[in-house]
């Protein structure tokens, strides 16, 4: 609880988004913001490489007709993984909000990113229109709380266990504000690997890229990844390349984003 107090914001503001919150009355949010980079054609990597330079591929995400940064912080794409920590370390997003869904937890673990926020939203609604009811079973974590979450693995666990279960501080994308997990409405096999069969998750693996939202650690593709299958972490990507990486079948975000696998720490 000190790490929690010592980085959670001293007045989290709720999402703007006008559904009733379960939490009690929120106050109003600035309009979410999202870093980009200038519009890209569809075509672009892919031009000849300069002479004598060996012919590059543009990755999948090329396509589309934005791009983003892959470091930024800030960025809907920015990929952290086990080879690409934050920058700066200890980054903390500007703009988190505790979004208007049903909690399952409470203090920095409810908030997200704005942008986030506002998808998560939606995500949520349609779920539960569904049949399928979910809830934020944790979302922002501050580098002081990864850095507690961690270590707490590795005491009862040791570190190579630990590594592909919890990402290091300043490793993890909770940090960024860009993801989160979800829980069942009844708390069933809540972080356990029968959440995969329970309906919010079946729903989410589904569904999810309709709202920007990709399964960030997929059944067997840990070699890539570096963890073991999570289906109750969510990552926001944006609709575009979420519903573009769910039509083409590809699993992770370092194969969308053209970069190379992260099985294990450097």
């Amino acid at each position: 609880m000190a790490a929690l107090a010592g980085c959670t914001p001293d007045t989290p503001v709720a999402s703007p988004t006008a559904a009733p919150s379960p939490s009690g009355p929120q106050t109003a949010t600035p309009t979410p913001t999202v870093a980009t980079t200038t519009p890209v054609p569809a075509t672009a990597g892919s031009q000849p490489p300069p002479s004598g330079a060996p012919p590059s591929k543009a990755p999948p995400s090329g396509v589309l007709s934005r791009q983003y940064s892959l470091s930024d912080p800030t960025s809907q794409w920015v990929i952290v993984n086990k080879h690409r920590p934050l920058a700066p370390l200890q980054f903390v997003p500007a703009d988190l909000v505790q979004p208007r869904v049903q909690l399952a937890v409470s203090g920095e673990a409810s908030l997200l990113n704005s942008t986030t926020a506002g998808a998560a939203e939606k995500l949520f609604a349609a779920a539960a229109s569904a049949g399928a009811t979910m809830t934020l079973a944790s979302g922002y974590r501050c580098f002081q709380t990864q850095t507690a979450t961690y270590n707490g693995y590795v005491n009862t666990r040791g570190q190579a266990s630990a590594d592909t279960a919890s990402a290091r501080p300043g490793f993890s994308e909770h940090q960024t504000g860009w993801a989160f997990d979800i829980g069942d409405g009844g708390g069933a096999c809540s972080f356990e690997p029968c959440f995969a069969d329970q309906p919010a998750a079946v729903w989410a693996k589904a569904n999810a890229h309709t709202y920007g939202f990709v399964v960030r650690y997929p059944w067997m593709l840990n070699d890539i990844t570096g963890y073991y299958y999570e289906p109750w972490h969510l990552r926001f990507i944006g609709v575009e390349a979420a519903t573009d990486m769910a039509t083409r079948g590809i699993g992770t975000l370092e194969e969308y984003f053209g970069l190379e696998a992260a099985p294990g720490y450097l």
